[in-house]
């Protein structure tokens, strides 16, 4: 049995709200390996990063940040989504998650847990920027990592 699609949209919109009242990894990892940090000026959403990366695997992530409930749900919701994982599941996460904000008809094969809250974000494409904003900053992050390494 399935659930009908209005209740569906009503589970992800609870769902987006608790992440952003009750954000998971907020407070800031002590000598983080890497900070990155997100900035929307059209919005003024903020988020920042930090990781710890031992060997190639993500072994803590942090956020902090101020804007809409999307942009700081999704941060709630990456930092979940990328501890543990290594370097390069973390990088096909962002390119799926990518995929999922930029093609309303996209539909992941994989379970990606939380983040599904976040699909229907995808048919209002002046919240993309807000939902992506942390990936972004996650991608930077890891870019500046390898290049370090």
């Amino acid at each position: 049995m399935s659930v009908p699609e209005p209740e569906l949209d009503e589970l992800y919109r609870e769902l987006i709200l608790d992440h952003y009242r009750n954000p998971r990894n907020r407070v800031p990892l002590e000598s983080p390996a890497v900070v990155a940090e997100g900035y929307n000026p059209l919005c003024g959403d903020e988020v920042e990063l930090r990781l710890n990366v031992e060997g190639n695997v993500i072994s803590d992530v942090s956020f902090t940040g101020r804007g809409c409930s999307i942009s700081q749900a999704s941060g709630s919701m990456l930092t979940e989504a990328v501890k543990g994982k290594t370097v390069a599941q973390a990088r096909a996460l962002i390119a799926l998650f990518t995929r999922m904000m930029t093609d309303p008809d996209f539909v992941p094969e994989e379970d990606v847990g939380d983040l599904e809250a976040l699909q229907g974000v995808a048919k209002y494409p002046v919240r993309v920027k807000c939902a992506t904003l942390a990936w972004h900053a996650l991608q930077d992050g890891l870019d500046r990592h390898d290049g370090a390494a």
